[in-house]
């Protein structure tokens, strides 16, 4: 997978490159990446990016020539990849969508500023516009980083076991379980016992029991949405037991 970033601010990009999962990606060449200047492709000797809106109002806007002159390089470099505009008007980015771009061989990450970038850039050099959230962002760089690092993760051999990536979150509509690690107590509280048991089978079944629980509590939404297995409904059915129980209970005591 080749990223190559457009940005009028690349060295933001040197660390992000330098640690972690990302670091270890471009070590073993699971992933290439670059950035390149936007100023670079400005015309002026100022290297000037962006000028005043047609039509008056605040704030300034990314000029049209310096931007086509990237995307149309890094185009060059990358030809097999997709452009992508970084604006808070594209479509929300998620799992599902992290893990389509991942079956791509590039993308060309366009990050604005200012109040956006001119209209006309996006008729013919931009593929997608995404956006990570409901959010403004002084620029695209950290949407960018943020696209990276959830694509770059699903990427076979980037992460430390085999399927680590497939028990994230959202990978099959379900919040993960809880974790825990050593040690056993921890301000007096105890791990799971069931997780220091080393039956496999009702570890399984804890964690999904786990994970449906924090769905229901944090994402209930996520719950709404998902085609349920014949194992999900079982659990869900049997809370809804235990809850009417509990209800039941509780009339009887204000009844009586």
């Amino acid at each position: 997978m080749n990223f190559v970033v457009l940005t009028i601010f690349p060295e933001m990009f040197d660390p992000f490159w330098s640690h972690g999962i990302i670091r270890k990606a471009i070590e073993e060449q699971k992933i290439f990446t670059s950035a390149i200047n936007i100023r670079d492709y400005a015309a002026d000797r100022h290297q000037v990016t962006d000028d005043r809106p047609y039509g008056g109002g605040s704030g300034m806007v990314m000029k049209p020539e310096p931007l086509a002159g990237a995307i149309r390089a890094a185009s060059r470099t990358a030809p097999e990849a997709k452009t992508v505009l970084l604006t808070p008007q594209g479509r929300a980015f998620d799992q599902r969508m992290a893990r389509a771009l991942a079956s791509l061989d590039g993308l060309i990450l366009v990050c604005g500023r200012y109040e956006g970038v001119d209209e006309r850039v996006c008729y013919d050099l931009i593929d997608y516009e995404i956006s990570t959230g409901d959010y403004v962002l002084t620029g695209g760089e950290l949407a960018a980083m943020i696209i990276i690092d959830a694509v770059t993760r699903l990427i076979p051999g980037t992460l430390g076991g085999e399927q680590a990536a497939e028990k994230d979150s959202f990978v099959n509509g379900l919040l993960e379980h809880a974790h825990y690690t050593r040690p056993p107590n921890f301000e007096d509280h105890e791990v799971p016992e069931v997780l220091r048991s080393g039956h496999h089978q009702e570890i399984d079944r804890w964690r999904l029991e786990s994970s449906l629980m924090r769905t229901l509590l944090k994402r209930s939404d996520l719950l709404q949405q998902k085609d349920l297995d014949q194992q999900e409904v079982e659990i869900l059915k049997n809370w809804h037991q235990e809850i009417e129980k509990i209800l039941e209970i509780n009339a009887k005591r204000h009844r009586g």
